[in-house]
């Protein structure tokens, strides 16, 4: 994990991101998925969220672990400022 303190908008940009596994998200953030999930949850409305989870459940690109040919890196430091 990196010393970059995530805040929820980054975080939650990171989890709809197709090319972000959870794992990814870990290893940035220190977020388990169960977290990632609880922070989607509490920080969307429940019609996000539901949205949200149907769209994740099936992508291997989520998983690491079960996408063992992912090779993409994600720095969110070089996105734009708003």
């Amino acid at each position: 994990m990196n010393s970059k303190v995530y805040n929820t908008s980054e975080i939650i940009e990171l989890a709809w991101d197709d090319k972000v596994s959870f794992d990814a998200i870990l290893e940035m953030t220190g977020l388990p998925e169960k977290e990632v999930i609880l922070l989607m949850r509490t920080n969307m409305k429940p019609s996000s969220f539901r949205m949200w989870r149907e769209r994740v459940g099936g992508r291997l690109a989520k998983h690491r672990t079960k996408n063992k040919n992912e090779k993409i890196k994600i720095n969110i430091n070089e996105r734009e400022e708003d």
